[in-house]
């Protein structure tokens, strides 16, 4: 058992890889394998808490942090990944269908980072605007709130499935050894499970009733969730 573990997946290739290329494909399956895949059970499962007092406490912030922080952790994976595979000297003379699918994740993690930092103010009774106003993007839902909800939501399940083709076709390219397609493979369906579970527990809640409450009075409580699965709690 252990000699097959040990063994590359392809018996008639070697898993003969520099060890740029080996720290590349750990950085980027240590981001995107694992502490991207957190983050976004964070944020879409975890906007309540599991015995919090739901709505007379609101704005619990431990999913925003743990998203946040995973996903600039991985972000600084992805530029050191980045930076060993060009270190190596591969990517710009590299082709096939990995490199496709990493230059795409960069592409899109990119595109992720910016949409956060331009989503545009919060607002409301926990951040109101200078003037004293509850004004801001997120709590009036405007059309650029809107659209970064969309964009990042979608987005980012895009990321996620394209990175894990990346890993996957890296994986296949360096010949990687069982043990690390076994491994993986048992991690993503735990994963799996795991969101299939809290789905049907119902802990996909909308993010603006979990920050500011069911109150007919506060303006997004008028449109429905965005994203595919998100509900809104009943009182």
């Amino acid at each position: 058992m252990i000699e097959w573990l040990l063994s590359p997946v392809d018996p008639t290739r070697a898993h003969i890889i520099s060890e740029f290329v080996a720290w590349h494909g750990r950085s980027m399956t240590l981001a995107w394998g694992v502490f991207v895949p957190i983050g976004v059970l964070a944020a879409r499962f975890f906007k309540t808490l599991p015995g919090q007092d739901w709505p007379r406490e609101l704005d619990s912030p431990v999913w925003w942090f743990t998203h946040r922080f995973l996903h600039y952790l991985a972000g600084l994976l992805t530029l050191s990944g980045l930076w060993l595979v060009l270190r190596g000297g591969l990517a710009f003379g590299s082709s096939g269908t990995h490199a496709l699918f990493g230059w795409a994740v960069v592409v899109l993690a990119v595109g992720q980072f910016l949409g956060g930092w331009l989503r545009g103010s919060k607002g409301g009774p926990t951040e109101p605007h200078p003037d004293g106003s509850l004004r801001g993007d997120h709590y009036d839902m405007t059309p650029r709130r809107i659209a970064f909800e969309y964009l990042h939501k979608f987005g980012g399940y895009t990321a996620l499935a394209v990175a894990i083709a990346a890993i996957v076709t890296g994986l296949w390219r360096a010949n990687a050894p069982n043990w690390m397609w076994l491994t993986l493979g048992l991690w993503w369906i735990a994963l799996l499970v795991a969101g299939i579970l809290l789905q049907r527990a119902g802990r996909a809640v909308d993010t603006y009733q979990a920050i500011w409450g069911p109150d007919q009075t506060h303006p997004g409580n008028s449109r429905r969730p965005i994203g595919i699965g998100i509900r809104r709690r009943q009182v």
